[in-house]
């Protein structure tokens, strides 16, 4: 009998078994990840506060790095409460439809998140190619235009993952091992055809990732063009230190996220259960957590700021004291 049919699904769970084979170290493995949650809560609250409060990054740039920040804590909380549960207390049940919505948030956020970051390669580009009309061509309009349809793009494109995984017929049992749902962990316990699904993941995957991209690949050709052509050694400088950190930004971002995504369809039976559902953890995580020390190290401006902040505060206490 299936476990799930058109007239249970509403009412049946599933169960996120956390990492396969590691589940007498789940206590362990929880504390980096409880670790870095909050150093990601931390560093992109506080960036966004920064950016908020400080007037002198009212300016394209920082919004984006706004938006970036807050994608990316919708991004790790999304999963990261629920994995904490599973690891420290052993709560691995979640009911069917809160594992399609988280299914949706996932993919939503971390395809707006891709999406974010070609929106800062085009801001580098026009900066860098077209400084004189940078302020008219990234203005607050376009910037909130361009930020809504990145988020519609991936919520339009995502819709569909949830009613193809919610009508596949579930007759394997209820036990997803992972540990939150994202499509193809729910598609695979499936005893239904999920030719579908597959290729309609890979097609997303296309029209996210591939086309932001070849976005990011045709803007930093022309960044490296202007660049190279620039006669000043310390203006070409000045400019690669622009980029830096948005290209630091990129390299965390997609490695992890093309590891995760081939792996589940190329490598399940090459790779360990275990190493694939850690970097799965891994590919939510690390950008939420290392964009805010990168920024904050590599982009002076906002080094400066944070040096000044900790300062008035360091003497406001010796004040005080």
């Amino acid at each position: 009998m299936p476990f799930l049919n058109a007239t249970s699904q509403t009412s049946a769970s599933f169960i996120l078994n956390g990492i396969p084979g590691l589940e007498e170290v789940h206590l362990w493995i929880s504390f980096p990840l409880c670790t870095m949650y909050s150093i990601a809560i931390t560093g992109n609250f506080g960036l966004m506060f920064l950016i908020y409060s400080e007037e002198s990054f009212h300016r394209p740039m920082y919004i984006f790095l706004a938006l970036l920040s807050f994608t990316d804590v919708l991004t790790c909380t999304i999963t990261l409460p629920k994995t904490l549960c599973i690891l420290w207390f052993n709560l691995k049940e979640i009911d069917f439809n809160a594992c399609l919505t988280q299914m949706f948030f996932v993919h939503t956020f971390t395809g707006m998140e891709s999406g974010v970051l070609m929106l800062m390669a085009l801001d580098r580009y026009v900066a860098i190619c077209q400084p004189l009309r940078y302020v008219t061509i990234l203005t607050n309009s376009v910037i909130a235009k361009a930020g809504l349809l990145t988020f519609l793009r991936g919520v339009m494109l995502v819709i569909p993952f949830t009613f193809l995984t919610k009508h596949l017929p579930y007759c394997r049992g209820n036990v997803i091992p992972h540990t939150y749902c994202d499509h193809m962990s729910v598609a695979k316990i499936s005893c239904g055809n999920v030719k579908v699904n597959a290729v309609y993941g890979l097609v997303v995957a296309l029209l996210i990732g591939g086309f932001d991209i070849v976005c990011i690949t045709i803007s930093y050709t022309m960044i490296l063009q202007a660049v190279v052509s620039l006669s000043s050694a310390d203006a070409r400088q000045k400019a690669f230190s622009t980029c830096t950190a948005h290209i630091c930004a990129i390299v965390i971002t997609y490695v992890p996220a093309f590891f995760t995504f081939f792996t589940h369809r190329y490598g399940g039976h090459t790779i360990p259960p275990h190493i694939h559902i850690i970097m799965a953890n891994l590919y939510l995580l690390m950008p939420p957590t290392m964009n805010p020390i990168v920024y904050g190290v590599k982009t002076k401006q906002i080094r400066e700021c944070v040096i000044k902040l900790l300062l008035k505060g360091k003497d406001a206490s010796s004040h005080n004291t």
